[in-house]
């Protein structure tokens, strides 16, 4: 649609905001300028309108409640590509947060729901010509900001092991599904740990790969220098053959170095880990909310691999315990900026925009900003007030700090191949009440990120895999490593799962279970 011409009001409403110190005989001098000038941005419209996307025809469903009971369903349907390739025959839930063309997708919020895709994200791209059929989009957190499984606004996703826990989040459904054996494979998001802690607290394996070596393009921005997505499955085996699919520049994303590629990560598991060096990092463990079960089960699962001939020692890496709140930081007001003031795409990178999505985001949430979940309440509030009262200044400090928390995990690192931490200090939580209060919903949205967050700063590779069942819940067992090195990381994953004779599933009737 054209653009407006701005009436005197509007000008003088900006200028107000800028304080430029414009009276109206100015404003009226500035706006026959103001008007030509925003000729442009129809011609562009009209340019964008000659070969902008069109959704294609694809069918998808609502489920019924009795053919979704974990609430990890947003919709199904059954959209396919190629018919071979090393994928062929598997089926793939899309978390939420990522583009399906012409199937809904809603980011698990108010301010997103109504929205169809025109494009595939290049993921969904790959998986589909790789062979996989995707069966529907997975249930996510709203707005992706919650650790837990409460703030969607479908409600609550049930953990398979117990329904009355989360699955963890943000990537919700994705964990639900494939730990329930309702889909072969899933991807997730991860800007604080969103693949790897609901893998945790669902029992399977999550990889988020090293920053920038699989696409962004297509899934829901939160904060660029922390935005992953990333395969999860019941099996390392699995996660690396999808890694292996999807990774790869492809040249619409600046999150990407110039040139990168990716491995047959697969064939890199035969390799197999004797002899490998692993540093157990102390400051990951006895935290004050850490399980002791869950302690004990992740050094459990590092005396397992010491058996199938790794070696293991304590490392101390203090800068890991700065690393949740240089996340803080960024995360904050990186969001704040972005992913809400910005419509979540932002401004001033060279890369794919979703002008769609921009404007059906952008338009809901200002009509009405009380759809927003409490976590993202949360960052507003703290995000614009430290933006409007020191300039953005802390985010400038948090991303200079940034290479030294890089740089602490890289020294550790260049004498250990891997690093071995609790994904999650604690077990599934259950999930609050639908009148719970504020406090306690933002806690058991965010209680369970120590570990995970920083590693999303550091752009390090990090896989969750089952560390054991402690009063009948998984544990999960983070193995960290060098940037890039993806493979390593799935070869001590691998002979991880091997040594343990396979990763446990929930018993059928917990997942039957209303």
């Amino acid at each position: 649609m054209p653009v407006r011409p701005p009436d005197p009001q509007a000008l003088a409403k900006v200028a107000e905001g800028y304080g430029l110190g414009l009276g109206d005989a100015d404003i009226a001098q500035f706006a026959p300028l103001v008007h030509g000038l925003l000729g442009s941005w129809d011609a562009v419209e009209q340019l964008y309108a000659q070969t902008a996307p069109v959704a294609p025809k694809r069918a998808w469903t609502r489920p019924e409640p009795a053919d979704n009971p974990l609430n990890a369903w947003y919709v199904r349907c059954e959209v396919t590509g190629s018919a071979e390739g090393p994928l062929a025959g598997r089926t793939v839930a899309v978390k939420d947060n990522t583009a399906v063309a012409g199937v809904p997708m809603m980011n698990g919020s108010a301010t997103v729901e109504g929205f169809v895709p025109t494009r595939d994200a290049t993921i969904v791209t790959r998986l589909l010509a790789a062979g996989a059929t995707v069966t529907g989009k997975a249930v996510c957190e709203d707005l992706c900001f919650s650790g837990g499984s409460h703030t969607s606004r479908t409600g609550p996703v049930r953990n398979p092991w117990d329904p009355a826990r989360a699955a963890g989040g943000s990537s919700s459904g994705s964990a639900a599904l494939v730990a329930s054996g309702a889909v072969d494979l899933a991807t997730g998001g991860d800007q604080g740990g969103s693949v790897r802690m609901p893998s945790s607290f669902s029992g399977i394996v999550g990889h988020k790969p090293t920053h920038g070596l699989v696409p962004y393009t297509g899934a829901f921005p939160i904060e660029p220098t922390i935005d992953h997505v990333g395969p999860m499955t019941r099996t390392v085996a699995d996660a690396a053959l999808v890694l292996g699919v999807i990774a790869g520049a492809d040249g619409h994303d600046p999150r990407q170095p110039t040139g990168v590629t990716g491995d047959d990560y697969l064939a890199a598991l035969g390799r197999g880990a004797e002899g490998l060096r692993i540093g157990v990092l102390t400051e990951g463990f006895g935290h004050a909310d850490s399980a002791p079960a869950v302690d004990a089960a992740v050094r459990a699962g590092v005396d397992t691999l010491v058996g199938a001939g790794l070696v293991a020692e304590e490392v101390s890496i203090p800068w890991h315990l700065h690393g949740a709140k240089v996340w803080d930081v960024i995360a904050t007001e990186g969001a704040a900026w972005q992913m809400v003031d910005a419509n979540g795409y932002g401004r001033n990178w060279d890369g794919l925009y979703d002008p769609e999505l921009v404007a059906h985001y952008g338009e809901r949430w200002r009509a009405d900003g009380s759809a927003f979940p409490e976590t993202v309440k949360l960052v507003l509030l703290a995000g614009r007030y430290a933006i409007d009262g020191y300039q953005g200044r802390h985010y400038a400090m948090a991303r200079n700090l940034a290479p030294r928390l890089r740089a602490a995990y890289d020294e550790a690192l260049s004498r250990y191949d891997v690093l071995v931490l609790p994904t999650t200090p604690i077990q599934a939580s259950v999930i609050p009440p639908a009148d719970a209060p504020r406090e306690e919903v933002i806690a058991r949205a965010l209680e369970m990120i120590a570990n995970c967050c920083p590693f999303d700063v550091s752009g390090h590779p990090a896989c969750s895999v089952p560390a054991g069942l402690a009063n009948s819940l998984p544990t999960g067992m983070m193995i960290v490593g060098r940037r890039f090195d993806d493979a390593t990381v799935l070869r001590v994953a691998h002979t991880f799962e091997q040594a343990v004779g396979g990763f446990p599933h929930p018993p059928t009737d917990r997942i039957l279970a209303p």
